[in-house]
C-alpha cells in the first residue's frame, strides 16, 4: 500500500512487515525518512517535521539524508547520478561541458496493477533537458521494495547530447545505529558464494564486477545488521541488484552511525550511456528488503519474492518442477585430462562421447530416473572453428560429436522418456574460426591492441544489432533443426579488451551486451514457450536476479566436491531459492579439486538441497552403483516439491566440522537434509531442533512411521543417528 501525506509531497510504502517513507521538501530536496518496521502515515509526517541536523564546517546537512544523491551542490557523498552535457553552448558563457544536476520536482504518480503498486517521482533539469523518474514498486503481500530510475533527453533536435557518467538504480539509507555489520557473498571460480560477515568500518566498502558478467568473485547482494542478528532473530536490511553485467555496490559508513548503499550497472564512472534528444535509459532494478526475523526470515522473504515475481514458469506450486538432468562427461581413460571431469569451465577442452557412447549413456540415465539428457553438441562454442568437428559440434541442428544427426538422437532420447538439452556458448567465438574470419569486427577489441584470448575464445559484441541477429538466427536454426527442449547456456571467459572500434560511444558496449543477452533470452521464451534455459559462466559466474528472471536456473559452481558444495550452497541460499540452484553429482572416478572421496549417500544428499543432477561418465558406474543412484534419485523426486517451493530453515551452518542441516516446510510436509562432516570422540550427533512446525500437531516420519509432536521436535529435536565421517541423511515428516 502507498499512502500520500505532507501536502502531497510525502509518501509511505507499507508492506506486511515493513515500511518505507520519503519526502520532497519545499526546496525540492528528496529526503529519506524511514526504512524498517511498520509505521503509520502520521509517524512519517512527524519524522518529516523534525529539525535538520546542525550545520558543521566542511560538511553538508544533505549527506546521508538524501534518497538519491546527485552530483553537484553541497554534497560530498558518492553520487548516484552523474551527468555531463556534451557541449556547453547553452551553459553560462558557453564555457564547455557542464556537469552536475539541479533538478526541480514536477509531479508524482501512483499506479496500481497486477504487479502491485508503483510510485513514480518525476524531476526535471532544465539546463540538461533531462527528465528523471525514480520508481518504487511494492509487490502484493511482499516486503521487497523494487527501485529503479529512468532518464530521458527531452531537448529539441540539435540540442547537445548528454552523457550519463553514472546512473545508479538506487541509494538505500539505513537508520542511525551505534555499529553495523556487513554480510556479503564472495569467492572465485570453483569456490563461489562464500558467506562473509564482518563489522563495517568507517568509510566505503565497494564490491562489484569489472568482467562484463556478474562474476564468481562477488554477488550483487548485501545485508546489514547491528551485529547482533542471528538466523531467526534481529533486524536485517538487505538488497540485491538485478543485473548480469559489470556492476558496483558501494556501502558507505558515514559519520554519526548512518549508512548509505548505492548501486547499479557499470563498474566505474567513465561513462554509461550517451543520450541524444529523444533518447532514454532505464536502470536495472535494485531491490531492498527489511526483515525483523533475522537472516533466516530475510532469506525466506527473498525466496518467496523470486518464486512469486521473478522466476519464469508460472506461480510456485503450479510451475513444472526442475528436471533431474544428466550431462555426460568425457569418457574416462589414461589420456583424459583431470579438468575434463569438472563441471563447468575446462570441460569443453576434452573430446566428448561418440554417438554409440551417447546412446548407451542415455539408456542408462533413463533407467536411473534421469529426466533431461544434456549434450555438448556445440561443444565449447555455438560457433566452432571447423563446423562439423568434435570441437565445433556441427552447424546448429546438425551433428553430435563423433557423428550422428542431432534430430535422430533427440528422437531416441524422447523415446526413452527424457527431454533433450544442448549446451551452447553463443557469446564467444574461436579465433580464426569461420565466423571470426568473416566478421572480425564483431569481436570486442581495442584498436591497435592485441586481443587477449581466454579459454581459447574471443567475446562477441552482443550490443551490435547485426551480431545479435546472427546469434538469434543460429539459435533458431538449432531449435528448429532438432526437437531440443533445453539450453544449457555457458560463457567461458570475461571481457578484457571491451572496445567497439568506430562507434561514436564505445562505452555503451558494457550495458548494450547485457541488453542484447536479455533480448536473446526473451526472444527464445517468446518463440519457444516450452523451452527451458539454464545459465552459467564456467560455473557460477552469472548468478543474479536479472538473469534468473529470464532463465529460472543457474549453475552454482564448477566444483562438485560435496563438502565444498555445502559452503557454496549455504551462501547461495542467503538470497536465492533451491529451485534456482543446479546441484550435480559427478559420476565416475573424478577426484575433484581436493582429491577427497565421499559416499554416494553424502554426495546425493548434498545435491538434494537444490536441483539434483548428474555429470561425468556413467559408463564407469556398475549395475550396483547405478541402482543405488536410482534409489537416491527416486527419494529426491519424492521430496523435490517441498525442497523447491518450501520455506527454508538453516538449522545449522556448515564449517565447524560437525553436523549441518537445512529444513524445508511446505504445507503438511517437512524435509530435513542433514550432514555430519566428522564424528569426534565417539560422541553422537546432536539432535536437530526443527522450526516452522505447529506445536500441537503430530508429525509422522514417512520412512519409519514414528510420530512426534511439533513441540517435541522444536524443543528436544530430531535425532539423526549420523556417525563416522561424511555421513548424511534425509528425513521426510508429514503432519496429520
Amino acid at each position: 500500500m502507498i499512502d500520500t501525506g505532507g501536502s502531497g509531497r510525502l509518501w509511505l510504502l507499507s508492506g506486511p512487515g515493513s515500511a518505507y517513507a520519503l519526502q520532497v521538501t519545499d526546496r525540492d530536496e528528496l529526503l529519506h525518512l524511514h526504512w524498517g518496521a511498520p509505521i503509520a502515515l502520521p509517524d512519517a509526517e512527524a519524522l518529516a517535521a523534525e529539525p535538520p541536523p546542525a550545520e558543521r564546517p566542511f560538511e553538508s546537512a544533505l549527506d546521508g539524508r538524501e534518497e538519491y544523491p546527485v552530483e553537484g551542490g553541497p554534497r560530498f557523498v558518492r553520487p548516484a547520478l552523474s551527468v555531463r552535457s556534451e557541449h556547453g553552448g547553452e551553459g553560462p558563457g558557453g564555457d564547455g561541458p557542464v556537469r552536475g544536476t539541479e533538478w526541480c520536482f514536477e509531479e508524482d504518480e501512483i499506479a496500481a496493477g497486477p504487479d502491485g503498486e508503483e510510485l513514480r517521482l518525476h524531476f526535471h533539469d532544465s539546463l540538461h533537458h533531462l527528465d528523471l523518474t525514480l520508481h518504487y514498486r511494492l509487490r502484493p503481500a511482499c516486503d521487497v521494495v523494487e527501485r529503479w530510475i529512468t532518464a530521458g533527453h527531452v531537448g529539441h533536435a540539435g540540442t547537445p547530447a548528454l552523457e550519463l557518467l553514472r546512473a545508479d538504480a538506487a541509494t538505500w539509507t539505513l537508520p542511525h545505529r551505534p555499529a553495523w555489520r556487513m554480510s556479503q557473498l564472495h569467492g572465485r571460480w570453483g569456490a563461489e558464494t562464500q558467506l562473509a560477515r564482518a563489522p563495517l568500518a568507517p568509510g566505503e566498502h565497494v564490491i562489484g564486477s569489472r568482467r562484463g558478467h556478474t562474476s564468481h568473485q562477488h554477488l550483487p547482494w548485501f545485508a546489514l545488521d547491528e551485529g547482533e542478528a542471528g538466523e531467526e532473530h534481529g533486524q536485517v536490511w538487505s538488497g540485491a541488484l538485478a543485473w548480469s553485467g559489470s556492476w558496483r555496490i558501494a556501502i558507505a559508513a558515514l559519520p554519526g552511525g548512518r549508512v548509505q548503499v548505492t548501486g547499479g550497472a557499470g563498474h566505474d564512472d567513465a561513462g554509461l550511456v550517451r543520450l541524444t534528444p529523444g533518447g532514454g535509459y532505464t536502470s536495472p532494478v535494485f531491490a531492498g528488503l527489511y526483515s525483523a526475523g533475522g537472516f533466516g526470515a530475510a532469506s525466506r522473504a527473498w525466496h518467496a519474492y523470486q518464486r512469486d515475481h521473478v522466476l519464469p514458469g508460472g506461480p510456485p506450486h503450479t510451475a513444472p518442477l526442475r528436471p533431474v538432468a544428466y550431462r555426460p562427461g568425457p569418457p574416462a581413460g589414461p589420456s583424459a585430462p583431470a579438468a575434463a571431469t569438472a563441471h563447468g569451465a575446462g570441460a569443453a577442452a576434452a573430446p566428448g562421447p561418440d554417438l554409440a557412447q551417447h546412446r548407451e549413456l542415455a539408456r542408462r540415465a533413463a533407467q536411473m530416473g534421469v529426466e533431461l539428457y544434456v549434450v555438448d553438441a556445440c561443444r565449447g562454442s555455438l560457433f566452432g572453428a571447423q563446423e562439423g568437428s568434435a570441437r565445433g559440434g556441427g552447424r546448429p541442428g546438425g551433428s553430435l560429436p563423433g557423428g550422428g544427426p542431432l534430430k535422430e538422437f533427440a528422437d531416441e532420447v524422447h523415446g526413452l522418456g527424457m527431454r533433450l538439452g544442448v549446451r551452447v556458448e553463443p557469446e564467444t567465438v574461436e579465433p580464426g574460426g569461420d565466423l571470426h574470419r568473416a566478421h572480425p569486427d564483431w569481436v570486442q577489441r581495442q584498436p591497435g591492441r592485441r586481443g587477449a584470448e581466454q579459454a581459447g575464445r574471443l567475446v562477441l559484441n552482443l550490443a551490435r544489432p547485426d551480431v545479435l541477429a546472427h546469434v538469434a538466427g543460429e539459435l533458431d536454426a538449432l531449435l528448429h533443426g532438432a526437437p531440443v527442449d533445453h539450453l544449457a547456456w555457458d560463457v567461458s571467459r570475461s571481457f578484457t579488451e571491451a572496445g567497439w572500434p568506430g562507434d561514436r560511444y564505445p562505452q555503451r558496449l558494457w550495458t548494450g551486451h547485457v541488453h542484447g543477452l536479455y533480448a536473446l533470452f526473451d526472444r527464445l521464451r517468446a518463440a519457444h514457450p516450452d523451452l527451458t534455459v539454464e545459465s552459467g559462466a564456467g560455473g557460477g559466474g552469472r548468478t543474479d536476479l536479472g538473469v534468473l528472471a529470464r532463465v529460472g536456473q543457474v549453475e552454482t559452481s564448477a566444483t562438485t566436491d560435496p563438502l565444498d558444495r555445502l559452503a557454496v550452497q549455504h551462501g547461495f541460499s542467503q538470497l536465492h531459492p533451491a529451485s534456482a540452484m543446479s546441484a550435480p553429482v559427478t559420476a565416475g572416478r573424478a577426484p575433484g579439486p581436493n582429491h577427497r572421496g565421499a559416499s554416494m549417500r553424502f554426495r546425493f544428499v548434498t545435491a538434494m538441497a537444490g536441483v539434483l543432477g548428474l555429470d561425468g561418465d556413467l559408463l564407469e558406474w556398475g549395475a550396483h552403483k547405478r541402482a543405488e543412484a536410482a534409489s537416491w534419485i527416486a527419494l529426491y523426486k519424492s521430496v523435490r516439491p517441498v525442497v523447491h517451493d518450501g520455506d527454508l530453515y538453516r538449522l545449522r551452518p556448515p564449517g565447524d566440522g560437525g553436523v549441518s542441516a537445512v529444513q524445508y516446510v511446505l504445507g503438511d510436509d517437512t524435509v530435513v537434509l542433514a550432514w555430519l562432516q566428522a564424528q569426534r570422540f565417539g560422541e553422537p550427533a546432536a539432535p536437530l531442533r526443527l522450526r516452522g512446525l505447529q506445536p500441537g500437531a503430530a508429525y509422522r516420519d514417512v520412512a519409519t512411521g514414528v510420530v512426534r509432536r511439533g513441540a517435541v521436535l522444536a524443543e528436544h529435536g530430531l535425532r539423526t543417528t549420523l556417525g563416522g565421517d561424511l555421513d548424511a541423511a534425509v528425513f521426510h515428516l508429514r503432519r496429520g
